[in-house]
């Protein structure tokens, strides 16, 4: 990865802390300030104006979803700085807030399946470049709050897949790599998706790529 990624990272546990920023910064990821309470999250993160902030959910000052909220409030201030939750909580309603209208530059990552900084710098890559990188166990469990009738239920088995993938944040590429296609065949999927979810042609592929990933993603 290019040393050119600046990221902040908010983690109250100062081992944890001090492991992930140790392992950033040698994956080629400057971590130019770690901090363990979500209000001083907030101010290095505006003072610092990174590529990504990465915090945990559960902070000080109140040990709730202070993190979370921190989160938000940079994206409102800053919306070109990504974020990424990296949680041992697994709550969609926590996934919903930060996904909110747009999925775009955000990631929400369990603790528990980053076994090491190629998980942690491939999310960044992709929510630096404008993508999502959500686990996906937590694409699991928002699925189910889906609403029971809706257009998704007409997708078949291997459509669901590429946008479950699409999901994640993989490419058509990297779709194709994981399901053992071509990208052609990924492509022609996607097409579907597109027409059974009624996104329009007139609207650019980046842009119908979000809203089916919104419509898969929320109730």
């Amino acid at each position: 990865m290019s040393a050119r990624y600046r990221a902040v990272l908010g983690e109250d546990q100062p081992i944890v802390r001090e492991g992930v920023t140790a392992m950033l910064s040698r994956a080629g990821v400057e971590v130019v300030a770690s901090v363990g309470d979500a209000v001083e999250l907030v101010q290095v993160a505006a003072a610092e104006q990174p590529d990504v902030v990465i915090t945990d959910i559960r902070m000080p000052p109140q040990l709730t979803d202070d993190g979370l909220r921190a989160a938000l409030k940079i994206r409102a201030d800053r919306p070109q700085t990504a974020v990424i939750v990296l949680s041992q909580f697994l709550d969609p309603s926590y996934a919903l807030d930060l996904v909110g209208d747009d999925p775009v530059g955000v990631g929400y990552l369990l603790k528990e399946k980053v076994a090491g900084a190629q998980v942690l710098t491939d999310a960044i890559e992709r929510v630096v470049s404008g993508g999502s990188a959500l686990d996906p166990d937590v694409i699991s469990s928002l699925v189910t709050r889906r609403r029971k009738a809706d257009p998704l239920d007409e997708l078949t088995p291997r459509e669901k897949e590429v946008l479950a993938l699409m999901a994640e944040g993989h490419s058509n590429g990297g779709i194709a790599a994981k399901l053992f296609v071509t990208v052609p065949a990924v492509e022609r999927h996607v097409t579907g998706i597109f027409m059974k979810l009624g996104l329009q042609q007139t609207d650019s592929t980046q842009h119908r790529r979000v809203l089916a990933v919104l419509r898969y993603l929320q109730r």
